[in-house]
């Protein structure tokens, strides 16, 4: 697992794979965020494996420890 956040759009990313290669996403699942304050989408592969979470205003939600990792 690897996070990386972008400060200049405040956007975390939490890669659950090794490696996503280009075009290994196959779908986006946009969240339901009616009872947060971000946007949350869960990028899948072809075969339904989870591969890693994209959290837009992410410091809003995620401890601070985590964004400075």
């Amino acid at each position: 697992m690897n996070i990386k956040y972008d400060a200049r759009v405040d956007a975390a990313y939490i890669q659950l794979a090794d490696e996503i290669l280009s075009g290994g996403v196959d779908h986006t699942y946009l969240c339901d965020t009616t009872e947060i304050d971000a946007m949350i989408n869960l990028d899948f592969d072809a075969d339904g494996r989870l591969l890693g979470i994209e959290i837009m205003d992410a410091s809003r939600v995620l401890p601070v420890e985590v964004l400075r990792q």
